[in-house]
């Protein structure tokens, strides 16, 4: 279709979807063009620095804000005795500045307005909080008195779930693994800081925040603020990282609004310190496994079970569900996966990459390793071995299922057959060598509600709006891939708008669930344009254009298969026979998820979430003090994430997976798939090169020594 064309447009081999394309926004970052939240450019913009407790429990007594205000370019000083009253306090995480109660260290009592972050930053420090401090309690414990079953797991996965009789069948296998695996508590470090501007007007309230949902976070503070959704527009074009931490709206956001509503008709900026984001935006909560293996003398498992104890704040409840990928990754006919949660007082735990599936998969697939050990069989082999038919928990048939092909794929790419299976048993120039493997799953999520409207203009391209968020991983690209493709037009007639809950509603980027969502309702909306071109213009384009709107439809198998994505990740690890330093030189994985939308964006998904399981493995580690409730190494000098450096080569891989029933893309989650099974992955490769068994995360040297 030519420029100024009228006609409807024609079809076209496009073939967009799977092309390896570079990031249509890249331009705009690499040269500082694309603004993020706090970059936003408003008039005459005010300062927030907050306040924080720091005590873990107890109650505030005084604030002596006198020297803050006699600050030059201080306006006020907020508190919970001047803040606005909420309208809605059923989340205790949002309803802030309500009491002089502390709840955790680091809760949110306020917050300095001034004409300069600098100022705001100084005249916080002048400020004298005194308390009443009462008992905390700040440690995990298994043995904790007051563990408790939470009613549902997050994302509604149910607590416990019990098939057969595992103590039966476990006293009568001939193989046993019976053991404890430990995750740490892990903090999302996202390279852009958590940031909100927020605007007072008559029209209600505007906040350009830094969220994997815009929609999301209007659905939450509008109540909190007592607005009607419609008084609330949440901007947010352009996102550094979330990994989770953004994908609902955290307290900050709350102090923002109340700072701008106290100095009325300026607009407040906040940015989060890296420290103050240790304090305020969630985290994955450390989990205790208890898993236990029992397979026959061939390795093939009776029973498979995983107990788990984690935390939750006293504050506000999260349940992590650890033990969901235990439920669905092998067969065996006696099965049970239990939590039980510690209430502390401690900030309040929240989604971080992958939640439950990531921590869930260390302790299960180390416990795989050491009963191959146990049975005489290759790791690969034994999880080859217990391959199931269907769906373990639901007895359905998956939608598709390619474990076997990746775990054989992935053991011909790294060379798996010349492996020697004996524990120390390869040394290069002082360093002991080793090599170990785990299995990665996913399950395919979707979320109701997205809806895309594209509309075909008479200049011959289509303006497709959908409040959609790119988190950094290639929403901008990925989505108008998918518009070429379905409209059968070159990509360049495609415009793209996101992030703005002006745009019709759209689900946020969690749960890899966003291709699923927002790609089937453009492929809806694709098809509405067409059908209306066809049924109401005769094929003619008029000149004022034509809109359509597309749902993400229901999906009619989703009662009839389940639907999972799955990987094999291997790994090389040296740990050096006389310091005990610890390096991999080699990571590689294989994954079945569905079609993939873009293999450079993709393969970046992969590579970012082995990455970040390698940094799980190696380095990360949220130290609690638990005299004082406060993480100790709350900065990026002394919480080590991995580097360049700490890898010499990410290899990624995917076998071609065609599944017709997980939505009308094609397509499977990949943003979270890469990070489950790596950490297994290097601690099993630690093992086979030491010959010492770690069981408790992070791998470090002390545990070689």
């Amino acid at each position: 279709m030519t420029a100024q064309s009228t006609t409807a447009p024609e079809r076209m081999d496009v073939h967009a979807i799977g092309a390896s394309l570079s990031r249509l926004d890249g331009p705009a970052k690499v040269t500082g063009s694309a603004r993020y939240a706090f970059e936003q450019p408003v008039p005459e913009p005010l300062y927030l620095h907050p306040l924080q407790a720091t005590i873990a429990a107890g109650r505030v007594t005084s604030i002596d804000t006198g020297a803050a205000m006699a600050e030059t370019g201080v306006l006020a000083v907020l508190t919970h005795l001047n803040a606005l009253r909420v309208a809605s306090t059923d989340d205790p995480e949002l309803a802030i500045l309500q009491s002089d109660r502390v709840a955790f260290r680091g809760q949110l009592l306020g917050g300095v307005i001034a004409e300069s972050s600098e100022a705001a930053r100084h005249a916080a420090s002048l400020i004298d909080i005194t308390y009443q401090p009462s008992h905390h309690q700040a440690e995990l414990r298994a043995d904790s008195d007051d563990l408790y079953a939470p009613e549902q797991l997050n994302a509604g996965f149910p607590t416990d779930t019990c098939q057969g009789d595992v103590d039966q069948a476990l006293v009568s296998a001939a193989r046993v693994v019976d053991q404890h695996y430990t995750t740490a508590m892990y903090h999302n470090n996202p390279m852009e800081p958590h940031a909100t501007v927020a605007i007072w007007s008559d029209d209600g309230l505007t906040l350009y925040d830094s969220t994997q949902g815009v929609h999301q976070v209007r659905q939450v503070v509008a109540p909190v603020l007592g607005l009607d959704p419609d008084r609330v527009r949440v901007i947010s074009p352009h996102v550094g990282g979330g990994f989770g931490s953004k994908g609902v709206p955290h307290a900050h956001v709350i102090l923002a609004a109340m700072a701008a509503q106290l100095v009325a008709g300026r607009p407040v900026k906040l940015a989060l310190t890296r420290q103050q984001m240790f304090a305020l935006v969630g985290y994955r909560t450390p989990t205790i496994q208890h898993v236990r293996l029992g397979a026959d003398a061939d390795g093939r498992l009776s029973a498979i079970s995983n107990d788990v104890v984690e935390l939750t704040s006293r504050w506000k409840e999260f349940a992590e569900q650890t033990g969901a990928p235990t439920r669905i990754m092998y067969a065996a006919p006696n099965r049970r996966t239990t939590h039980r949660l510690a209430p502390l007082d401690l900030p309040v735990p929240s989604w971080m990459r992958a939640p439950g599936e990531c921590p869930g998969m260390f302790g299960p697939e180390v416990a795989m390793d050491e009963l191959a050990i146990a049975c005489g069989l290759d790791p690969v082999e034994l999880r080859i071995r217990n391959e199931p038919e269907v769906d373990p928990e639901s007895g359905r048939p998956f939608s598709s299922r390619n474990l076997v092909a990746c775990l054989r794929e992935g053991a011909h790419r790294f060379g798996w057959e010349k492996r020697d299976p004996t524990p120390r048993s390869r040394r290069q120039e002082g360093w002991l060598v080793g090599t170990g493997m785990a299995s990665s799953t996913y399950p395919v999520n979707r979320m109701p509600g997205s809806t895309a409207t594209i509309r075909a203009r008479s200049d011959g391209r289509f303006s497709v709006t959908i409040g959609a968020a790119d988190i950094g991983t290639g929403t901008w690209t990925t989505l108008t891939q998918i518009a070429a493709d379905v409209l059968e037009v070159p990509m360049e007639r495609i415009e793209m708008h996101i992030g703005d809950t002006s745009f019709p509603f759209a689900t946020v980027a969690g749960g890899s669930s966003g291709m699923t969502c927002w790609g089937s309702a453009l492929v809806e909306a694709a098809g509405n344009l067409r059908a209306c071109l066809d049924r109401d213009h005769a094929g003619v384009l008029p000149a004022e254009g034509v809109e359509a709107t597309g749902h993400l439809p229901d999906n009619p198998w989703k009662e009839h298969y389940a639907m999972h994505a799955f990987g094999a990740q291997f790994a090389e690890v040296r740990v050096h026979e006389d310091t005990g330093e610890v390096c991999v030189p080699r990571l590689l994985g294989v994954f079945a998820a569905g079609r993939i939308i873009n293999s450079k964006t993709g393969r970046s998904q992969f590579l970012g979430g082995m990455t970040m399981g390698l940094s799980m493995a190696l380095h990360e580690n949220s130290v609690v003090d638990p005299r004082y409730g406060h993480v100790a190494n709350h900065d990026f000098a002394e919480y080590h994430i991995a580097t360049n450096a700490d890898v010499g080569s990410v290899e990624v891989h995917w076998i071609d997976e065609v599944d017709p029933y997980v939505n009308p893309v094609g397509s499977k989650g990949i943003g979270e798939l890469g990070i489950c099974g790596t950490a297994a992955a290097v601690a099993n490769a630690a093992h086979h090169a030491t010959g010492v068994r770690v069981r408790e995360l992070p791998v470090t040297l002390d545990k070689f020594l």
